[in-house]
């Protein structure tokens, strides 16, 4: 890690947009420690392995068809960086076109906090399914290696483990976004307009909800498919990462709280609970029929009264 150099990046900062895009790259790879990836072949093999597992397993409990990428991506910190940089700057593209020339001061401090962020996330990813939201580049499935190893270290889980319930979160992502391929489009929508609207001043607090209330249904499905399909014993893995995130510094703890990771694990607990509700009610072919169309997303307040959305949406 290089921290004079990342803030002497910052302070270079330049253009005439609210942020410097490059300056923010170069800065959060200054700071971050890229981590090791140096792999033997068996340790690629595996990650291999184990998604080719999860596409198998979770394939067999959906009975959905859904592509998962041919060849996975096995990144360092850096690398995680420079993936996802195009992403943030696209999703802020709205903020871009409403500033006219800025102050430089102004500039190089939301530059720094886009740096501080990139090397935050790039620290703390362990896997990632890109289903092309707000991109043309065919879906990718990360894995960032170190933070994966790291993470296996914190818990005191042995790494194989850890990576294996990895590869399965992020396969059972794939087979959403296979079985909904209109999903990408409404969440990447809602998205530009919420961001959109930001940029003039206002908030639209519905295109809000409606994004939050799609992301639950995304990660809650996710956790539901993880306890079906997953072949291995998981309760202490989730228990484990709970404890390491409750244990986190002051810092971290602030950046999570302003990231918004904390309404992630929200989503998670919410979705989860809406979809073993539907299934008790109708198995899991019934859960599967809120990806058949985009007017069968559970609303904000159905989330919480699984009995509207089974009186509403037809099996």
């Amino acid at each position: 890690m290089n921290l004079i150099e990342s803030v002497r990046t910052v302070a270079d900062a330049s253009g005439t947009g609210p942020i410097d895009w490059e300056s923010a790259a170069e800065a959060a790879t200054a700071a971050t420690d890229p981590g090791d990836l140096s792999l033997a072949e068996a340790e690629r093999d595996a990650y291999a392995a184990d998604v080719r597992a999860a596409t198998e397993a979770v394939g067999a409990v959906t009975d959905a068809r859904f592509d998962v990428p041919e060849s996975i991506q096995i990144l360092n910190r850096h690398h995680w960086i420079e993936a996802n940089v195009e992403t943030f700057e696209r999703v802020m593209a709205p903020v871009q076109a409403q500033a006219d020339t800025i102050p430089g001061v102004a500039r190089t401090l939301n530059t720094g906090t886009m740096a501080v962020t990139l090397g935050f996330l790039g620290r703390h990813v362990l896997g990632q399914y890109d289903p092309v939201l707000l991109a043309e580049d065919p879906h990718e499935l990360y894995f960032v290696h170190p933070n994966i190893v790291q993470g296996a270290k914190t818990l005191d889980v042995p790494i194989g483990r850890f990576r294996r319930w990895i590869a399965f979160h992020e396969v059972t992502h794939a087979a959403e976004f296979g079985a909904a391929p209109w999903l990408p489009e409404y969440l990447e929508s809602r998205l530009e307009g919420a961001v959109e609207d930001l940029s003039t001043g206002t908030l639209d607090r519905e295109a809000f909800r409606e994004l939050d209330a799609a992301m639950t249904a995304v990660e809650g499905y996710a956790e539901l498919l993880m306890d079906r399909a997953f072949d291995r014993p998981h309760a202490d893995l989730r228990d484990a990462l709970d404890r390491r995130r409750q244990n986190r510094g002051p810092i971290a703890a602030v950046m999570v709280r302003v990231l918004g990771l904390g309404m992630k694990r929200r989503q998670y607990e919410r979705g989860k609970a809406f979809f073993e509700a539907v299934e008790a009610a109708r198995g899991i072919e019934g859960a599967s029929a809120v990806w058949e169309d985009p007017s069968n997303l559970p609303t904000d307040e159905e989330l919480d009264t699984p009995a509207e959305w089974l009186g509403r949406v037809d099996p």
